[in-house]
């Protein structure tokens, strides 16, 4: 597990995204502003983690998955939260044919994990339980407050740099600098943002294999995903624009999304993981 290094990638990522948030502060403010817009990004993470789960439940229009109506779903969870140790969450089902998965919550306790209607018909038995351990991973990693933290902080760089260009900012002392980093700066955050959401994409590929033991299965599951999506996108409204980097599957269409900003990693380079996961280590010749 975490063979690739992906926990310290997102340590070195959050404190790039942090060390950006410093230098903006002083070279648009001096400092003088910065901890008023540390404290609103603060508040904003802690008021998004405390209600991801409802937020992104109502984003997808999802209602309570009904154990009579949905038993492989209630099989497959409760059997895996038990191998993990862990609580099991509640189970939503999105009425939508897009197919997709995703987790949410600020803790093993108070988690949720939500299939749509097309993923459900999308995939068979063993490809669904590598979906629901990939989401299960998202839990117990932690990666909702991962990603709260990483976005209030790539708003408040947004709020400074916003401030700026509207206000001028403290530019007497480099007035050029000051201009370029109210300009760029947002752009850099939130491509630091959306490097941390891939990482975050690889740990739970990884780790969710290893709890299920069957790598194979996920990559059958996101190969099918990658055509299913292109085939039923979701329209990027703003609410689910805030809600797509916690699905399995970048649920927008590729021609709107480009590499650099995108939530997810390649679905090829994730599936080839896991094939290699499925291989194991190479033994020297």
């Amino acid at each position: 597990m975490h063979k690739h290094f992906n926990g310290l990638k997102t340590a070195g990522l959050l404190g790039g995204i942090f060390a950006l948030l410093l230098i903006v502060g002083a070279l648009i403010g001096g400092g003088k502003f910065l901890w008023v817009f540390a404290l609103i990004g603060v508040g904003t993470t802690a008021y998004s983690y405390w209600n991801s789960d409802k937020l992104a439940i109502r984003a997808m229009r999802a209602y309570p998955a009904d154990p009579q109506q949905f038993p492989q779903i209630h099989r497959i969870v409760a059997e895996l939260s038990q191998r993990a140790g862990q609580p099991m969450p509640k189970l939503y089902v999105s009425p939508t044919q897009a197919p997709n998965a995703f987790a949410t919550g600020r803790n093993p306790d108070h988690a949720a994990v939500c299939c749509t209607e097309g993923i459900l018909a999308l995939l068979d038995e063993r490809e669904l339980r590598g979906v629901l351990g990939h989401e299960l991973m998202h839990v117990y990693n932690r990666d909702i407050l991962t990603s709260s933290v990483a976005g209030a902080i790539a708003g408040v760089i947004s709020s400074l740099a916003m401030m700026a260009m509207w206000f001028g900012g403290d530019r007497d002392r480099n007035p050029i600098a000051a201009i370029a980093v109210a300009l760029l700066a947002p752009v850099a955050a939130m491509v630091i943002q959306m490097a941390i959401s891939r990482t975050r994409e690889y740990d739970a590929d990884e780790d969710g294999a290893s709890l299920t033991g069957d790598p194979l299965a996920l990559a059958s599951a996101l190969d099918k995903l990658q055509n299913g999506v292109q085939r039923a996108p979701l329209q990027p409204t703003q609410q689910l624009q805030n809600a797509s980097h916690m699905m399995i599957a970048n649920p927008f269409s590729a021609k709107d999304v480009s590499k650099l900003f995108s939530t997810h990693p390649p679905m090829d380079k994730r599936i080839l993981r896991l094939q290699g996961m499925a291989r194991g280590p190479q033994q020297p010749r």
